[in-house]
């Protein structure tokens, strides 16, 4: 029997789809259909053996650029253990506190403020949630709105920069991810700003409100001062982006000395237990991305060797000329994949056949980079895959049912945000275009 690159195609997504149904790890069940991949096309005479699979999952890894994303990783947990959570979760309820949901409205907050340092999604759940939930529990909050509103909350980690999507994005494409970082600000905001709305009405309709008086800008005062420093941490990160001073990359190292030196020699709450607990749950979240980077970088370039980009592409393509047609297709396409692929291999696929199409009906690299972003970060509370989802109910020792069961209003406002970003243009390129 004559092998197709047809036959090829076809193989590499079934044999992807059922690893991941069998629950075998994402970047495994990457590296195993990658390995199936290149057997078809040596048996229908192609010159690639599975060396080709481990080469390119080394030069996957090996750039520059993605250098920050293991950097971004440490910095986030670097945070969370010397001290800087705690007082910018101090900040945040001095200025929403005393409202109707005033917890949940700060864990948002809180979560707007994290992702300015780790990048990332699970990431912001674990340390947010470990922060906050007690706390909303503990005052009369609904464990399954609790849940959920972490669980969306997190995926603002990957739409505010620094972000780690946003970096794999501009290495795929070849887009500015200093510019992307630019553009992430006002979407970040805008979803940061409707979920703090929501927020605010459900408490109202619960009573949900902690009795905390008047503001008081003694009080505000006296939390910014303590977080000073915490304060301090994006500002330098991404103002030094912005003025040129160094690089994404290099930001994401100046990030991991400066959480260093706030939590051992200012807070002084980081001693050598909790360093070694730091380092190896980064280590952790790292080899496991960095897994699934290489093995996406190996699967994608077995794909392009099929020119399955280039049919699906096609085949976007003569649904319509209508663009707002061709982008709601891809929005569709985008929220599936979130729903069954986490968001690093999602975008290596994705970004590189999608971006073409989108930039051929009028639409910036740089917008639609902000628009895979916010896309796929619903992914991260969309089952069954969601793994915001996960976190959330191991970080309040729930069943997972708990979180999805209040997870449903949240999906809604997100993808009303997700339609604003992508038909108002404005919102993700004021910024990069002031910038210029």
């Amino acid at each position: 029997m004559t092998i197709t690159m047809n036959m090829v195609t076809i193989t590499l997504f079934v044999v992807l789809l059922v690893a991941l149904f069998l629950n075998v790890p994402v970047g495994f069940a990457l590296g195993l259909s990658s390995v199936v991949g290149v057997l078809m096309l040596h048996a229908a005479g192609g010159s690639q053996s599975l060396a080709y699979v481990a080469q390119s999952m080394v030069t996957g890894c090996d750039s520059f650029p993605i250098l920050a994303v293991p950097l971004f990783i440490l910095a986030g947990e670097l945070m969370g253990g010397g001290g800087i959570s705690t007082r910018v979760l101090d900040i945040c309820n001095v200025f929403f506190g005393r409202f109707y949901g005033g917890l949940a409205m700060c864990a948002v907050a809180f979560c707007m403020f994290f992702a300015a340092v780790s990048g990332s999604g699970p990431a912001t759940v674990a340390a947010v949630g470990a922060l906050v939930v007690p706390t909303m529990l503990k005052e009369g909050y609904d464990k399954k709105f609790t849940l959920a509103t972490i669980a969306c909350a997190g995926g603002i980690g990957v739409i505010i920069p620094p972000s780690i999507p946003m970096v794999f994005y501009g290495t795929s494409t070849g887009t500015s991810v200093g510019s992307l970082f630019m553009a992430g600000f006002l979407p970040g905001i805008l979803v940061g700003v409707c979920l703090m709305i929501y927020c605010n009405f459900i408490g109202r309709k619960n009573g949900w409100k902690t009795e905390g008086g008047k503001f008081s800008w003694k009080a505000a005062g006296k939390a910014l001062w303590d977080g000073k420093f915490a304060i301090l941490d994006p500002i330098i990160i991404l103002g030094g982006i912005y003025a040129g001073i160094f690089t994404p990359t290099e930001a994401a190292a100046v990030a991991c000395v400066y959480a260093f030196i706030c939590g051992v020699f200012i807070h002084r709450e980081m001693d050598m237990k909790v360093f070694i607990k730091t380092l190896k749950s980064a280590v952790s979240t790292t080899g496991t991305t960095m897994l699934i980077v290489g093995a996406a970088t190996a699967f994608a370039k077995i794909l392009s060797i099929t020119g399955a980009p280039s049919a699906i592409a096609n085949a976007i393509s003569t649904v319509s000329d209508n663009g707002v047609v061709i982008m709601l297709l891809i929005l569709v396409l985008l929220l599936f994949v979130g729903c069954f692929m986490d968001t690093t291999p999602a975008m290596l696929i994705l970004a590189p056949i999608l971006m073409p199409i989108a930039t051929a009906y009028g639409y910036d690299p740089v917008h639609f980079g902000i628009i895979m972003v916010v896309a796929l970060a619903i992914g991260f509370i969309t089952p069954p895959l969601g793994i915001n989802l996960f976190v959330a109910a191991r970080v309040g020792d729930e069943p997972l049912e708990t979180v999805v069961s209040g997870i449903i209003p949240f999906i809604i406002i997100m993808i009303c945000c997700l339609l604003l970003i992508t038909f108002i243009p404005a919102i993700s390129m004021t910024l990069p275009n002031l910038m210029g």
